[in-house]
């Protein structure tokens, strides 16, 4: 996981960074800026890894400053890929932001 976090943060720091369509839009609805994301990518930690997401594996990020904030994100082609950013409901994640609540059946 910390080769992952070394990775994303070295395209990060050298500004090697794909911001998805969808991603930009989430930022606008949620008044998340782009600092706020290239923050939670250089001080985060992941919280979740999907090595079997297309085009690239993708993994999520927690980054908690004044409010916690999620950033899904993963690397490829030489560019780190922001696929999406939240800031995580409290009704489906645990009061660490970092663990999902079990659903109910």
């Amino acid at each position: 996981m910390e080769e992952i976090l070394q990775e994303l943060r070295s395209l990060c720091e050298a500004g090697k960074i794909t911001w998805t369509r969808h991603a930009l839009t989430r930022m606008l609805q949620r008044d998340i800026t782009r600092e706020e994301v290239k923050a939670a990518v250089m001080r985060g930690r992941i919280i979740e890894e999907y090595p079997q997401d297309y085009p690239y594996p993708s993994c999520l990020l927690l980054h908690v400053l004044e409010k916690p904030l999620h950033v899904v994100c993963g690397a490829g082609d030489g560019q780190l890929w922001i696929i999406t950013v939240y800031r995580p409901d409290p009704s489906q994640w645990e009061t660490d932001f970092a663990t999902r609540k079990e659903s109910l059946p």
